[in-house]
């Protein structure tokens, strides 16, 4: 399995409008609280979210995507909504591709956890695999940036990506290295 091992992506001028976006909802974290609300109107009575974890050849570096719409903590991990009646699994795997470009499979679950934000909402975790040879990234609209990050100097992340992180670290007999935040 080969990955580009690049810590960024190139700046690209057709994401202006996402930075501005972002920028307005890190002065204004309320803007993405109303967003969320607006689309829960329409979301199902219980929702679930998938990310997924996608290591590197080495397995000691995880991809980190920047989110245009968590302005408080905007790097993570990639991963979106389970669509009626979709497998989690295939979720995992459709979120990765539209949101990165890059073709995985999902290994096994490592984490469910509902969360304590959005009432009737369950968040899941899938350990990913890439498919082998080369694969370039491409960032979707929902995206600033990406990043190969060693697993042992995260940046702050969201409060569900790191305890997916520290889950994976546990089950590997590694000693957590980032606090919870």
């Amino acid at each position: 399995m080969t990955l580009p091992l690049s810590h960024s992506a190139p700046r690209m001028p057709e994401r202006i409008w996402h930075r501005r976006a972002a920028r307005m909802l890190r002065r204004a974290p309320w803007g993405g609280w109303l967003v969320q609300a607006v689309v829960r109107l329409w979301q199902p009575r219980f929702s679930a979210g998938v990310v997924g974890i996608v290591l590197d050849a080495s397995g000691e570096h995880v991809l980190l995507v920047e989110h245009v719409f968590h302005p408080q903590r905007p790097w993570g991990l990639p991963g979106g909504w389970i669509a009626r009646g979709e497998d989690p699994a295939r979720t995992a795997e459709r979120e990765i591709f539209e949101e990165t470009g890059l073709r995985v499979r999902a290994v096994r679950p490592v984490l469910a956890l509902r969360s304590p934000q959005l009432r009737g909402h369950l968040d899941l975790v899938y350990l990913c695999q890439p498919e082998d040879g080369p694969q370039a990234i491409r960032l979707s609209h929902e995206l600033l940036d990406y990043r190969w990050t060693p697993l042992d100097a995260l940046p702050p992340l969201v409060v569900f990506h790191e305890r997916a992180l520290e889950a994976l670290r546990a089950e590997r007999g590694e000693a957590s290295t980032h606090g919870e935040g």
